[in-house]
């Protein structure tokens, strides 16, 4: 009897403790959380909207099952060392660290289905007759998948962290390939990423940026430069800074600056103008011989094309499911891409192979279009 009563004793107690450390008031008594995540809830619907119901933080952070709120708990014993040791006791080294610590929680409410989320928000529950349309237009292929919450609802309750791209390790991966690529003169290869380019071989006098998976010809190369040259069509209207990878099609092979692009010297005319019918802007073949560094350079498109076309496919399938690459026209692509990218974690980089491989793979160049 005296067990059972030890048993009633300790059990009530260690519950007791369990609960007082998962209330809000327990969480923002450390300040790191009073004096950031706290105060950018108090800016969104989960802190007050139409219905009066508030979110706390134990209803986002703490799992409502027993068993698995014993986990969290001890994983979370590792911020109590955080705290005693002042690992993000100040606004700064908080902010430093806010990517990390996203990171941790993103990965938790994927692995559950965002769990947490969902004791509240039940696909079975929503109401498709009051949703507006384009909240329908994610949601209902969302709940066919029962896709996890946090796909596409990151930043709902705390602001996202300024340093939210990565490096893919994948394209970096083809950077360390070009990085050790023997060229040879005369070959054609494709930028791997964006490079300044040179007027001249010591690379002092910058001339513009050739843009990623731009095709350019190899003319020289001397110890770690190369000497590319880059044909490509430029509208007649304007300076013409901008040239393109083909007739008609807004494809950027480079962006010269102003008083290269208008050089008469440097830039060789290779065909006669040609006037686009749907926009009536006359375009014209340009080349230019340019230096910079090597190391960007690959031999093979299919390379480039097939990282963005699984960064594509994965990133971009996260929120909906993504237009096939023909549906679009090259020029439409564009504008298409920048209302998803927005919804991933890309960098400039990645973003950059990925919509040129749209463009290059669009309407205009496939087989069997739309």
């Amino acid at each position: 009897m005296a067990a059972l009563w030890l048993g009633l004793f300790f059990g009530g107690g260690f519950n007791t403790a369990l609960e007082a450390t998962n209330t809000e008031q327990f969480c923002i008594s450390c300040h790191e959380m009073e004096n950031n995540v706290y105060q950018e809830l108090q800016d969104t619907i989960h802190w007050s909207n139409r219905s009066g119901v508030r979110a706390t933080c134990p209803d986002c952070h703490v799992p409502h099952n027993w068993t698995d709120k014993i986990a969290r708990k001890m994983q979370a014993s590792k911020e109590v060392w955080g705290a005693v040791f002042g690992t993000i006791d100040t606004r700064e080294k908080f902010l430093d660290k806010r990517l990390e610590l996203a990171q941790h929680e993103w990965a938790r409410f994927s692995a559950n289905g965002s769990l947490e989320c969902r004791n509240c928000h039940d696909y079975n529950s929503m109401d498709w007759d009051v949703m507006s349309d384009k909240a329908k237009r994610f949601m209902k292929p969302a709940a066919e998948r029962d896709q996890s919450c946090i796909d596409c609802h990151k930043g709902i309750a705390h602001q996202l962290p300024e340093t939210m791209v990565f490096k893919d390790p994948a394209l970096d991966q083809l950077e360390q390939r070009a990085s050790g690529l023997k060229v040879e003169d005369g070959e054609q290869y494709y930028a791997v990423k964006a490079v300044t380019l040179y007027l001249d071989e010591a690379l002092t006098q910058e001339a513009g940026e050739l843009e990623a998976a731009a095709p350019v010809t190899l003319l020289a190369h001397k110890g770690d430069k190369v000497q590319l040259a880059v044909p490509s069509w430029r509208k007649m209207r304007g300076f013409g800074r901008v040239w393109y990878e083909d007739f008609g099609q807004n494809i950027p092979n480079m962006v010269l600056d102003k008083d290269v692009a208008q050089n008469d010297q440097l830039v060789e005319v290779t065909g006669d103008a040609k006037e686009d019918p749907l926009t009536g802007l006359p375009w014209q073949q340009v080349n230019i011989a340019l230096w910079t560094e090597s190391g960007a350079l690959l031999p093979d498109a299919e390379d480039l094309w097939s990282y963005a076309r699984d960064t594509y496919r994965s990133g971009c399938s996260v929120c909906h499911s993504q237009p096939a690459e023909a549906h679009f026209d090259a020029n439409t692509w564009p504008g298409m891409f920048a209302g998803m990218v927005g919804f991933t974690n890309m960098d400039a980089d990645t973003q950059a192979l990925v919509l040129k491989y749209l463009q290059k793979h669009s309407s205009d160049y496939a087989d069997s279009a739309h």
